[in-house]
Order: structure tokens, then C-alpha cells, then sequence
């Protein structure tokens, strides 16, 4: 049975029932009872209540209990891969990353977590000594996405807790289990309250937690619409956010571009967990010089793709999407794209038992085309041809996102030129570059806040300015 950790202790839920699907077989995989209200107000009070234990260790003390959490991990970490590729439908590889992510982050933030500097500003009189300090906010709540669980878990925890704030976290209830499994395994890690991790009814939790004035911050990766909710819900109080929210990347390739690396890059991250990424490269525009080399491309790597998860053999093995609406999500952008005059190039189908589709590829896109207007985090790359007398950043920021771009070409001018002008949180330059120590958030409606690096563990710190006079006795 999987339990939610609360105040320190593992504990059945008492809400409604969670199914949850492998969605390799597309069957229920496991049940559990997610947390009722009470037992989320119970977190809120044992959080806010830990906040004064926490947020008061010695920096070194906190950084050992973060390190030996991460021994931990690492120590459960196959069994850890077995339960999310059930839960995910992930490849091994991509299982074993996702885990690896949480032990990574907690070291790297508790590290950062030591440098956490003031320093000093001399005031204009010069009749103060101005310190200025950081000092964690307090309680956060975090709302962790399905498709990358413990990755994301690393991104929230790491920061949150190095920072020296106390927090309450949700998984999805789509691939909650694994995210409960590691709060049983780290219940006795910390002083109670400090970490609280709770699943269920998200309307339901959702409300709780966000218009409690107990929370300082709340942080997201999710949906654009899920970030306004909260927002909204959350005026009780004044409250900060990092919110990581939707994206419509686009990757352009220049006619100076290196194809073959161009299509082996693009093809990877499109195609990677199912396309279901957020920086996910999403509308391709290619240059008419080199439009049919890439297509030849993109088709000859898609015609290599094997269908499974886990240890599934194959040069390039892509696995299933998350639920069956994800699935007809996918055959409702190729429909759209068919009736508006969209040639589906190869794919476009939904194929075998579970939640597979078929790596799919669209060309003649066009602007009033839902693959072009909207996310659609899964594995449908959207080709659009253009020429010289088009702009291509006018054509990468044609969309209410900005989470995420890619510029292909051997110009070095081209990518400083093109790399200034894309409203895009994340740029990348010939091949895509992401780690925890690299700032990661989006511009519009791609969110607020960075997650990763020392941008990341600041946010969840108040700047605090004491000023001293000089002719204290």
C-alpha cells in the first residue's frame, strides 16, 4: 500500500481512490486512497510548524541530512525504476535518469545551499553598515508533473529544502507511486513536518493548499491554465511562485545548418519520452534550401523507431503516452491538420495494445493548424518550410509561449542575431544544452521563476537589508 508522508510519518490515505495505468498495457497497474482534506491541512500546520526547526539547523547539518538522503535513493534506486516504468511506460534509461536526477539535486543545492552570500552596500551618507542577508521564506507548497515525477521532484526538493524552507508536495495522480515510495523511504530522514508529500483529487487538494495563508510560495510545472488557477486561488495572501508552465518550442534550421546533426537532435528531443517534454521542439522551421534533405532525414530516423518500455530493445526505442485522452489528443491534432490541407508524412496513428502512437511527422503547416497554435506534448513534429524573405524569429515567436527554442546553422552572427531576438526563457545553439545547474523557465505564458542553479534555491530566499548605525555604542 502506498502511503502519504505527513508530519513525518507514513500514512494511509483517507480520500478517493487512485487508479493508476500502466500505460503499456493500458490496465490498471495499482490503487491507493490519495489524502483527504484533513490530512492536508494536517501537512500545511506540520510544515508550518517545522519551518522553525528547519530553517534554524546549522547550514552543515542540513547538508549532511541532504546527502544522506541521497545515498538513499541511490541505494533503492532499481527498484525505484521498476515501480516508475510501470507507473510511466518509460524506457530503463529514461527511468534510471529520472531517479538519478533526485540524488543529483539534493547534492548539487546543498551545496549551493553554502553560498548562499550577502554582502554589504554603503549607503550614501555612509552612516550605516548595510548587511543584506538570505533567509528562507518559509512553507512552499509544489505541484510536480506526470512526465518527468522524480525529475521533478529533484528540481522542487533540492532548492526547497536546501534553502532552508519546509514544503508540502504533490505528485499527479497520474504517475504518483514512485514519488510516494521515496517519502516512505525518506520519512526518517528529516525533523517532522519538514517534508510533507500528499496525493488525490487535485481540485480538491489544490483548493486547500492554495488559499491557505499558510504557504509563502507556491511552485508549479504544469500547464499554463493550471498556473493562472493557482494564482487566482492563491489571493488569500500574498504569495511568491516559480511556475514552469506550457511550451511551443520551435527549432529553426538555417540553410548553413549541419542536417544530419540538425535531424539527430531535433528527432531525439522530439521524439524522447514520447514527445511528452516541455521543451519538446514543436514547430520546425525549416529553410526551402534544405527542406527536403531534412524531411529525408527525419524519415529514415522515424523509420528506425522501435514501440516499448522498460528494457525494450531497438536504436532508438520510444515509449508510450501517459493516458488514452493523451491518445486522442494526438489523433485530434492530425485530424486537424489533415482538414486544413497538412500532409501527414509517416505516423499518425495510434498502433498496438496500451497508449502507443505512432512517431508521426506533418508537413505543409500552417498558422491556423492546432499542432502550430497549441502544445502538443507528443510525438507529432510539425515541419514548416520557410525562405529569405521571411523572418525566423518572427516566425519562433508566433505563439503565447516562450519556454524553449533551438537555432541550427554554422553562422556564429546568425545565432547571436537570431538568439537575442526568440522571447524564449531557455536558447539552445546546435544542440540542445539542460542540467541542474543551468537556469531553466520560460518568458509569457511559459511561467515565472527559474528552476535549477543558483537562480532556483534564491527564490525560495527573502532579501532581507539590516542597517546599523556606525555610531552605535
Amino acid at each position: 500500500m502506498y502511503k502519504m508522508l505527513i508530519d513525518g510519518k507514513s500514512e494511509p490515505g483517507n480520500g478517493e481512490l487512485i487508479e493508476v495505468v500502466n500505460p503499456d498495457s493500458g490496465e490498471v497497474f495499482d490503487r491507493l486512497n490519495g489524502a483527504d482534506a484533513q490530512q492536508c491541512v494536517k501537512a500545511l500546520e506540520a510544515a508550518d510548524k517545522a519551518f522553525n526547526v528547519w530553517s534554524k539547523m546549522k547550514i552543515k547539518d542540513r547538508v549532511k541530512i541532504l546527502y544522506a538522503m541521497a545515498d538513499e535513493i541511490e541505494r533503492n534506486k532499481d527498484d525505484l525504476a521498476e515501480l516508475l516504468i510501470s507507473e510511466t511506460g518509460k524506457t530503463y534509461s529514461g527511468a534510471c535518469g529520472d531517479i538519478q536526477m533526485l540524488p543529483d539535486c539534493l547534492r548539487f543545492f546543498a551545496e549551493e545551499s553554502k553560498r548562499l552570500y550577502g554582502t554589504t552596500i554603503t549607503d550614501s551618507e555612509e552612516s550605516h553598515l548595510n548587511v543584506i542577508q538570505y533567509q528562507p521564506k518559509g512553507v512552499v507548497v509544489g505541484y510536480l508533473a506526470w512526465n518527468f515525477p522524480i525529475l521533478n521532484l529533484g528540481y522542487k526538493m533540492g532548492a526547497i529544502l536546501a534553502s532552508g524552507c519546509t514544503c508540502i508536495l504533490k505528485p499527479s495522480t497520474v504517475t504518483p507511486l514512485t514519488t510516494l515510495r521515496i517519502g516512505e523511504l525518506l520519512a526518517g530522514f528529516l525533523p517532522a513536518g519538514t517534508l510533507n508529500i500528499i496525493a488525490g483529487n487535485t481540485e480538491m487538494i489544490g483548493k486547500i493548499l492554495n488559499e491557505s495563508k499558510i504557504p509563502s510560495m507556491i511552485t508549479l510545472i504544469g500547464s499554463s491554465g493550471a498556473g493562472r488557477k493557482i494564482m487566482e486561488q492563491s489571493t488569500t495572501s500574498v504569495k511568491h511562485f516559480s511556475l514552469e508552465l506550457g511550451g511551443n518550442a520551435p527549432a529553426i534550421v538555417m540553410a548553413d545548418a549541419d542536417i544530419d546533426s540538425a535531424v539527430k537532435h531535433i528527432c531525439n528531443g522530439k521524439f524522447s519520452n514520447a514527445g511528452q517534454v516541455c521543451v519538446s521542439p514543436n514547430r520546425v522551421f525549416v529553410h526551402k534550401a534544405v527542406i527536403d534533405k531534412f524531411i529525408e532525414g527525419v524519415l529514415h530516423f522515424t523509420s528506425g523507431i522501435t514501440l516499448g518500455c522498460g528494457k525494450t530493445s531497438g536504436r532508438f526505442v520510444m515509449g508510450p503516452l501517459s493516458t488514452e485522452s493523451a491518445v486522442k489528443n494526438m489523433e485530434s491534432f492530425v485530424s486537424d491538420a489533415v482538414s486544413k490541407g497538412g500532409n501527414v508524412a509517416c505516423g499518425g496513428k495510434r498502433t498496438g495494445k496500451g497508449y502507443y502512437f505512432m512517431s508521426t511527422v506533418i508537413t505543409g503547416v500552417k498558422r491556423n493548424m492546432d499542432v502550430y497554435r497549441k502544445e502538443v506534448f507528443g510525438p507529432i513534429m510539425s515541419v514548416i518550410e520557410f525562405d529569405d524573405s521571411d523572418a525566423p524569429a518572427e516566425l519562433a515567436n508566433d505563439t503565447e509561449y516562450g519556454l524553449a527554442a533551438y537555432i541550427y546553422t554554422a553562422s556564429v552572427s546568425t545565432a547571436l542575431r537570431l538568439s537575442e531576438e526568440i522571447k524564449a526563457g531557455d536558447v539552445s545553439v546546435n544542440s540542445p544544452k539542460y542540467g541542474y545547474n543551468l537556469p531553466h523557465g520560460g518568458l509569457k505564458e511559459s511561467g515565472i521563476g527559474k528552476d535549477c542553479s543558483f537562480y532556483s534555491i534564491r527564490e525560495y530566499c527573502d532579501i532581507k537589508r539590516i542597517s546599523i548605525d556606525k555610531e552605535t555604542r
